[in-house]
C-alpha cells in the first residue's frame, strides 16, 4: 500500500498531464490542407488569409476551414422553359464547375464555406434556360439545337462568374417538348418523308422517261443516218453508172467511125489489088465488084 504522500504526487501529476493534454488539443498549432483544397484562415470569424495545400501552423486564436476548389457537379433535372411561340419545353443538364482560386475568400464569405455551389448553379441554369428558349420558336429550337446549347453555355458561364465559379463543361442530357407537340412533329416528319419519297419517285420516273426519249431519239437519228447513207450510196452508184454509160456510148460512137474507116480502107486495099477479072459466080447477097469502064 502506497504512502499518502506518493498517492498525492501521482494525483497531482495526473491532473497536470490532463491539463497539458487538453491544452494541446485546444491549442494544437498544426493543420493540413489536402490537395485540391484551400485553407481559409479566420480570426474571431474574420477572414485573414487563404492557405495553399500542405502544412499550416496557426496560433490557437485562429481557425482553419478546408475549402474545395476541385471540380464539382450540379445536376439539373427537367428545367422548364417556354419558346417564343408558347410551346413548353424541358431540359436536363449536368454542369461541372470549380471555384476560381483567386475568389475563394469571396465565395467563402458570401455563398459557401466548403465550395459547394450546386444550389446556386441549379437556380442560375434554370433562369438561363428560360431566357434562352424564349428567344426561339419551337421549330428553330429543334433545328438550331447546337446554337441553343452554345447560347446556354455562354450565358451560364457569365452568370456563374458572379458566384466565383468557373464552368468546366455543360452536358445537355435530354431535351423535350410536350408529348402532343412531339407527336405533331413526328407526324409532320412522316408526311415530309412521304412527300420527299413521292418527289424522288416522280424524279425517277421522269428520268426514266427522259432516258427512253433519248434512246428513241438516238435510234431515230441512227436510222435517219443509215437511210441517208444508203440514199447517198444509191445516188453515187446511179451517178457512176450514168457516167459509165456515157463513156460506153462515147466509146461505141467512136468505134463505129473507126470500123467504117477500117472498112473503107479494106475496100480500097481490095480495089488496088483487083485484076479486073469478074468472079465466075456470084452468090446471093455478095457485093458486086467495082467496075471501071473506059470511054
Amino acid at each position: 500500500m502506497l504512502p499518502a504522500q506518493s498517492t498525492s504526487n501521482l494525483l497531482k501529476y495526473a491532473v497536470v498531464g490532463a491539463v497539458i493534454l487538453l491544452a494541446l488539443i485546444f491549442a494544437w498549432p498544426f493543420y493540413t490542407v489536402p490537395t485540391g483544397y484551400r485553407g481559409v484562415v479566420t480570426t474571431f470569424g474574420k477572414i485573414t488569409n487563404v492557405e495553399d495545400e500542405g502544412l499550416v501552423i496557426l496560433p490557437p486564436w485562429r481557425k482553419l476551414s478546408v475549402f474545395s476548389i476541385r471540380a464539382e457537379q450540379a445536376d439539373i433535372e427537367s428545367a422548364e422553359g417556354s419558346t417564343s411561340d408558347t410551346q413548353p419545353v424541358k431540359v436536363s443538364l449536368t454542369v461541372r464547375y470549380s471555384i476560381a482560386t483567386d475568389r475563394v475568400s469571396e465565395v467563402y464569405e458570401k455563398y459557401s464555406h466548403n465550395g459547394d455551389l450546386s444550389s446556386y448553379v441549379q437556380t442560375a441554369t434554370q433562369e438561363i434556360f428560360k431566357a434562352v428558349t424564349a428567344k426561339y420558336s419551337a421549330p428553330d429550337l429543334i433545328a438550331q439545337r447546337a446554337k441553343v446549347s452554345s447560347d446556354i453555355n455562354i450565358a451560364l458561364r457569365e452568370k456563374l462568374t458572379l458566384y466565383g465559379a468557373s464552368v468546366i463543361n455543360i452536358d445537355m442530357r435530354s431535351f423535350a417538348f410536350s408529348p402532343s407537340y412531339m407527336s405533331a412533329i413526328n407526324e409532320k416528319v412522316t408526311q415530309e418523308q412521304l412527300r420527299l419519297g413521292a418527289e424522288n419517285k416522280l424524279k425517277t420516273v421522269e428520268a426514266e422517261q427522259k432516258q427512253k426519249v433519248a434512246i428513241a431519239e438516238a435510234e431515230a437519228n441512227a436510222l435517219r443516218a443509215q437511210a441517208d447513207g444508203e440514199a447517198y450510196a444509191t445516188l453515187k452508184a446511179a451517178t457512176a453508172q450514168a457516167d459509165a454509160l456515157k463513156v460506153q456510148n462515147a466509146a461505141l460512137s467512136q468505134s463505129k467511125e473507126v470500123l467504117e474507116l477500117r472498112r473503107i480502107e479494106v475496100e480500097q486495099t481490095k480495089a488496088s489489088k483487083w485484076n479486073g477479072a469478074l468472079p465466075t459466080s456470084i452468090y446471093a447477097g455478095a457485093p458486086i465488084p467495082f467496075l471501071h469502064i473506059e470511054k
